[in-house]
């Protein structure tokens, strides 16, 4: 480890790494990149802990951008990722997504949505009752007004893959990480100089980018600056259905998607089981340390929710169950990413609130641009800046699971 980096940083998970690995493999960039991560095992991670989804279905255009350069990323992870002749692959597996509507407020949602989509390019469906029912034959459809189904580049894949590939090739490129934890944040006027890890060392720094995930109000309040960013928890359910209805879809092969009730609560295939999870009813901020399940979750919410969706959901056998944190944006649940605007080189990539793993290709690509060449050149995320927070003008994201 240097004694100085163009650029540190802060948090190796899949925002971290992907910066790193963009920031390296560009040849217009020769600085050097150091990231920190707090804990090598990656154990209680929002990456980690998260349920692997990548979708299209925004009701922004730049999360919809971010959402099919990231499908493009996960099908080229191979090509791009290889090292020395190993190839990693993602195991994508393209089940779409299902968004379910029966109130009039949703369906207006779900149509203001699709027309977002449609014009980004992505090939998503409006589907009536009746084309539900035939295309998901299991499904209880007789409160439906409308459904959104995703014919393309929507799925779920190998969430610690992304993560350990792009820290891998990043570092065969030249980036260096270390196991340390950043305790605080040297600021001298409107630039920060350097961090202080928790082993006592102190690296001089070009650039710092926040990629601490549910972590990231806290690094950001070390360099004096409040960004509102919390964990929240979300506990999610492995179950068995005896009567399982994958394999009946009269799309895709007869794969089942991510299903979105209109409750909120969701599942989808995972392997011969299913996965399942959905917002608490009391979504207050966690313990950083916190990752108990919350069980009543799953009988006072999920079950009801599912079995009264379909009847092959009725009779399920709890399998397993595990807590992980999102990095909750409370202004706007919507990802943060840019310099800010006094101390500008302090660069955010947070408050994804639960798109971060799906949204980690575009976001360390834009952040490696703003870095590489001072603007956007692919995905133009200006509407993410820091700014709109002090100016109070939400960048609001209405398609939340």
């Amino acid at each position: 480890m240097r004694e100085q980096y163009d650029v540190v940083i802060v948090g190796g998970a899949v925002m971290g790494a992907c910066t790193a690995y963009w920031l390296a493999s560009n040849p217009d960039f020769d600085g050097t990149v150091l990231v920190v991560e707090r804990d090598p095992s990656y154990a209680t991670a929002s990456t980690a802990l998260s349920a692997s989804g990548i979708r299209v279905q925004f009701s922004n255009r730049a999360n919809v951008e971010i959402g099919l350069f990231g499908h493009d990323f996960i099908r080229d992870f191979p090509d791009l990722m290889e090292v020395e002749g190993d190839r990693p692959s993602l195991g994508y597996h393209p089940g779409g997504y299902l968004f379910i509507a029966n109130t009039d407020d949703q369906v207006r949602i779900l149509r203001e949505n699709h027309a977002v989509q449609r014009a980004a390019g992505a090939e998503v469906e409006l589907w009536d009752a009746d084309k539900l029912k035939w295309a998901f034959p299991h499904l209880n459809t007789e409160d439906v007004l409308l459904a959104s189904y995703g014919l393309s580049g929507e799925g779920w894949f190998d969430n610690t893959g992304i993560m350990a590939g792009a820290r891998r090739k990043a570092r065969a490129l030249g980036v260096d990480f270390v196991a340390d934890e950043v305790v605080a944040i040297a600021r001298e006027g409107n630039r920060v100089t350097g961090v202080t890890l928790k082993s006592g060392a102190s690296v001089g720094a070009g650039t710092i980018v926040n990629a601490a995930g549910p972590r990231g109000g806290r690094v950001a309040r070390m360099a004096g600056l409040d960004l509102p960013v919390e964990p929240r928890k979300r506990t999610l359910f492995v179950f068995d259905a005896a009567g399982t209805p994958e394999g009946t879809a009269r799309v895709n092969d007869g794969r089942l998607p991510l299903m979105i009730d209109p409750t909120g609560v969701w599942c989808r295939p995972e392997g011969r089981f299913f996965i399942a999870g959905g917002v608490p009813e009391n979504d207050l901020p966690p313990e950083y340390d916190d990752f108990d399940p919350d069980h009543p979750e799953w009988e006072e919410q999920i079950w009801p929710a599912l079995a009264e969706r379909s009847p092959n959901f009725e009779a399920l056998k709890l399998v397993r169950f595990w807590a992980g944190h999102y990095d909750y944006n409370t202004f706007d649940q919507n990802g943060i990413v840019g310099r800010h605007p006094e101390v500008t080189n302090f660069i955010f990539q947070n408050g994804f609130s639960g798109h971060g793993l799906q949204q980690g290709p575009a976001v360390g690509r834009a952040v490696m641009e703003l870095i590489a060449y001072g603007g956007y050149r692919s995905i133009d995320l200006s509407d993410m800046r820091f700014e709109r927070i002090a100016e109070g003008r939400p960048f609001l994201e209405q398609a939340i699971v």
